[in-house]
């Protein structure tokens, strides 16, 4: 993750774009992304998301890179880790939602307590 944060820092130095990257317009940038990512799955089943052919697959791949350098982005401009970030909301929803409880079962934490 390191590694990954230095080149996209170099990446922003190098073009200029560091006064672009606010919190608010990463945050913005990154949704648009997002939704980009969720347009290559419209209008498929959920057998045909699971099995996406080569040319969609590699399109899926770019979209989930630039969602991962938008989030990179926003984290570092805030100083959050996003890899302690992660870990941290796993070990929250280990909490909300405990295996015994949930298991099989799509509910929000709210529904089943």
């Amino acid at each position: 993750m390191d590694a990954l944060i230095r080149k996209v820092r170099e990446f922003r130095r190098q073009r200029g774009w560091d006064r672009f990257h606010s919190p608010k317009n990463l945050a913005m940038a990154l949704t648009v992304e997002a939704a980009e990512l969720a347009e290559n799955f419209q209008w498929m089943s959920q057998e045909q998301s699971r099995r996406l052919d080569g040319e969609k697959h590699a399109a899926v791949a770019r979209e989930i890179g630039d969602v991962l350098i938008y989030l990179v982005n926003l984290a570092d401009k805030l100083g959050i880790d996003p890899l302690g970030a992660a870990h941290a909301k796993l070990a929250e929803n280990h909490a909300k939602y405990p295996a015994d409880k949930v298991f099989g079962k799509a509910l929000k934490y709210s529904e089943y307590t």
